[in-house]
């Protein structure tokens, strides 16, 4: 397969180029942060008419991972989110290839988790917003798949930036104390375990919607406390806190958890427990 990959330089586009590469064709896409293998096409997806060069590449199929994911960001500068979540997309879908759109648990307004893919978004910030039409725009496709995730991390930084799991680890490591929300509950996703899941479903040419998250549904305070737990740090150092405490300009869903049982029942990369995840991570960063 001749894939490209948007985003190619972020935190779940740079797992997916590094394992799809191993099998297939692939291209990376990035504008400010470079992917680690070649060969990658340097491309402001801002500017509408790029999304031409990804077709002149004549792909068969594109994942598109590129997204603005700063959900306050998006918040301060809504038509900067529709432009890069929803405007690009739309343009995206329109070339001919197998398209595969990675979307978010923030589709979903949080009032009772544990989504499964046939329930109905309602998104409560710009971010949820904009994703959810960039879903609406690649259902005009000829074939697609919309996959959600939650919370991904993984062990190395992105973007220029640590993932929360990186975060937490360094802060621990240094002995100082933080404060996480207790009353959040996401799907925290290895990046590894969703780029798996991911190679499996496009290889088998899925279709519609499926939910690639891990399957512990936990609070950013449950996740911290196991992560200090399987990597031997003081667990005191962590704070809970409520969400109401922090200033965050956009409102978060309270519980965006995912139902992932399709992906249980359709894959053989399975979606892996918090502690599976978290030994896995120990292992990559010891490697």
């Amino acid at each position: 397969m001749r894939v490209i990959v948007t985003g190619a330089g972020g935190l779940l586009g740079k797992k997916i180029v590094s394992l799809l590469s191993k099998e297939h064709e692939v291209i990376g896409v990035y504008h400010t942060s470079k992917p680690e293998t070649d060969p990658y096409l340097l491309l402001d997806l801002s500017k509408l008419e790029n999304v031409k060069e990804i077709a002149k590449e004549k792909p068969d199929v594109i994942i598109h991972a590129a997204a603005l994911t700063d959900v306050d960001k998006c918040e301060e500068n809504p038509e900067l989110a529709k432009l890069l979540n929803y405007e690009v997309t739309k343009e995206i879908a329109k070339i001919p290839a197998y398209i595969v759109y990675i979307s978010t648990d923030y589709v979903f307004d949080g009032e009772r988790g544990n989504y499964s893919e046939s329930d109905k978004p309602n998104p409560i910030n710009v971010y949820g917003l904009t994703k959810l039409m960039g879903e609406e725009a690649v259902k005009q496709a000829e074939k697609y798949l919309i996959v959600r995730t939650s919370t991904p991390y993984g062990s190395n930084p992105a973007s220029g930036k640590d993932n929360f799991a990186l975060w937490l680890l360094k802060k621990l490591k240094n002995k100082e104390r933080v404060k996480i929300v207790k009353d959040q509950i996401t799907s925290p996703t290895l990046n590894t375990s969703f780029a798996l899941m991911l190679k499996e479903a496009i290889e088998r040419g899925l279709t519609g919607i499926i939910h690639l998250a891990d399957a512990s549904q936990i609070s950013r305070y449950d996740f911290s406390i196991a992560l200090a737990r399987v990597f031997n740090l003081d667990e005191s150092l962590i704070t809970p806190i409520s969400m109401s405490e922090l200033k965050w300009k956009a409102k978060r869903p309270k519980n965006s958890s995912l139902n992932v049982e399709k992906a249980m029942k359709l894959l053989n990369n399975k979606p892996l427990t918090v502690y599976e995840a978290l030994k896995r991570l120990k292992e990559e960063m010891s490697e």
